[in-house]
């Protein structure tokens, strides 16, 4: 079941620290495009801020992880005021060892919260920690996210992922 999210949600500003602290999480590992802002975007999506300010005033520690270059994560993270690891090479388990290090936790304390099965939910699960899976923000208009989006729909259907009720 390595493609089977332990939580599933619409948007990251949903998970709250309730949520987190019944799991024992008390650190986030976090995708950017398409689950903090549109692919390739630099807008905070709404109520962005806030949600990173309540994370942190309850003591749950962030990080980010993304395929993405430097070039692309600096000045995102630099507006959310986060380090972050890019080229992670999701699905591969390097780049969340890398960021479960990062946050000082053991892995059973830490979840990743990403909009793609197939990158996100598949790395976290076989890195070991808890995986969130959050509904796109905005769907990628090219051939490859198109595929790759109808391949997860499969994937949805297969193991009945429905949105979690917290």
């Amino acid at each position: 079941m390595l493609l089977k999210p332990k939580i599933k949600l619409d948007r990251v500003t949903d998970i709250t620290v309730e949520m987190l602290k019944k799991r024992n999480i008390q650190g986030l590992i976090l995708d950017v495009d398409n689950t903090l802002s549109t692919h390739h975007g630099q807008t905070l999506t709404e109520g962005l801020p806030e949600w990173l300010a309540y994370m942190r005033e309850n003591g749950i520690k962030l990080t980010v992880l993304s395929n993405s270059n430097t070039k692309r994560l600096t000045p995102f993270a630099a507006k959310i005021g986060l380090d972050f690891i890019a080229m992670g090479l999701k699905p591969l388990p390097f780049g969340f060892f890398r960021a479960v290090k990062a946050l000082g936790l053991p892995k059973k304390q830490v979840a990743t919260v990403g909009d793609q099965i197939f990158t996100d939910t598949l790395g976290g699960n076989i890195a070991g920690v808890t995986t969130i899976l959050l509904t796109p923000i905005l769907p990628e208009t090219s051939l490859r996210f198109r595929f790759k989006r109808w391949l997860e729909r499969g994937v949805y259907r297969l193991y009945h992922i429905e949105k979690t009720e917290e």
